[in-house]
């Protein structure tokens, strides 16, 4: 059993994480921090969790270091580089959800996050916790920078396909819708219920944050001269997120060709379904799991159109976060995740 601490515990990712390490066969939760609702019990935040009576306390690493071995990182961005260095001095394995850790160059993320990044020294040493795609590099790692919950569809969407060679330009096309929760727990204009009701709204295009993450990804897939338009959408439902993605691929492939190719790929992996050729997926399908489904047809066009549906709190982010631990500390990685999701 090991114990664990989770930093920002309050937000919606926070919450799922609790959820699921409260879930865990072999967790167990010993701190809850979070600054603003400091003094207040994780029941009397989240009813959901009635069982759950520990108190969240301010962040504070030394206090996390003396209690835990395994840290959660939820917090926003540039928030977890200044906590993530004392965790790993003081022995403990460290899950980073947040984006600070998932650049590796520091002056791409001085660029797209509008600040120096407080410990260039630790972004080699971090390791890209997308399990699917690059599950090695895991087990065994102090620090995991788990990835952005668009970036997470999108390359489960594009991989196979620039894997096995059949992708024939680097410019990919993103269009990916995520539900409010993606905007966390803060209420903004934008997310109140009033404004996201009943209407669908592009938001941050070509600007978002997460493409340049995508676009490494891309590259680390082994796809060259990588250019990459990206339109999020925020959509009226409380979660889910779906990631379509448009390749240019060899000229007259069959969907049946480009389908066995994702087939083939996933055909392993126990959170990943690929559906028949032409079936493409919808984010209730995958809604409270840590799942991805994916359906794959080439359009009249030519071009290959991959659609992926994850939960974005939880394989986009909770979810996630524990598939990595699990495979950090040796255990079966779908320990305390194998369960289907509700079916509506």
């Amino acid at each position: 059993m090991v114990s664990v601490a989770i930093v920002g515990a309050a937000g919606y990712a926070g919450a799922e994480l609790t959820r699921l390490v409260l879930g865990h066969p072999l967790m167990e939760l010993a701190m809850v921090t979070s600054s603003a609702d400091a003094g207040r019990r994780v029941s009397q935040l989240y009813p959901a969790l009635a069982g759950c009576d520990l108190v969240y306390v301010p962040h504070d690493a030394a206090r996390v270091s003396q209690v835990a071995q395994v840290a959660f990182l939820a917090v926003p961005h540039t928030a977890a580089m200044a906590i993530a260095p004392g965790l790993l001095e003081a022995g403990l394995t460290v899950i980073d959800a947040s984006a600070d850790f998932r650049l590796r160059d520091p002056g791409v993320f001085s660029a797209w996050y509008g600040t120096e990044h407080a410990c260039p020294d630790l972004l080699c040493d971090a390791v890209y916790g997308l399990p699917e795609l690059w599950r090695d590099a895991i087990p065994k790692a102090r620090l995991v920078a788990c990835p952005g919950c668009y970036p997470t569809a999108t390359l489960l969407a594009a991989a196979p396909a620039i894997e096995a060679g059949i992708v024939t330009s680097g410019h990919v096309i993103v269009d990916a819708k995520s539900g409010v929760s993606g905007a966390g727990r803060t209420p903004t204009s934008g997310t109140h219920f009033v404004a996201a009701a009943e209407s669908v709204t592009a938001y941050k295009v070509g600007a978002h944050r997460h493409t340049p993450e995508i676009a490494q990804g891309l590259e680390d897939l082994g796809l060259t001269d990588v250019r990459v338009t990206f339109s999020p959408h925020l959509v009226p439902m409380s979660r889910g997120l779906l990631s379509t993605v448009y390749l240019d691929i060899v000229a007259g492939m069959p969907v049946e060709d480009a389908h066995a190719v994702y087939a083939e790929y996933y055909a392993d992996e126990l959170f990943v379904t690929v559906h028949p050729p032409g079936v493409m997926p919808s984010t209730s399908e995958v809604r409270g799991s840590n799942r991805a489904h994916i359906g794959v047809t080439v359009d009249g066009a030519g071009t290959l159109v991959v659609s992926a549906a994850i939960d974005n709190l939880v394989k986009g982010t909770a979810g996630q976060a524990i598939q990595c631990a699990n495979l950090a500390l040796g255990y079966e990685e779908t320990t305390g995740l194998d369960r289907p999701a509700p079916v509506f």
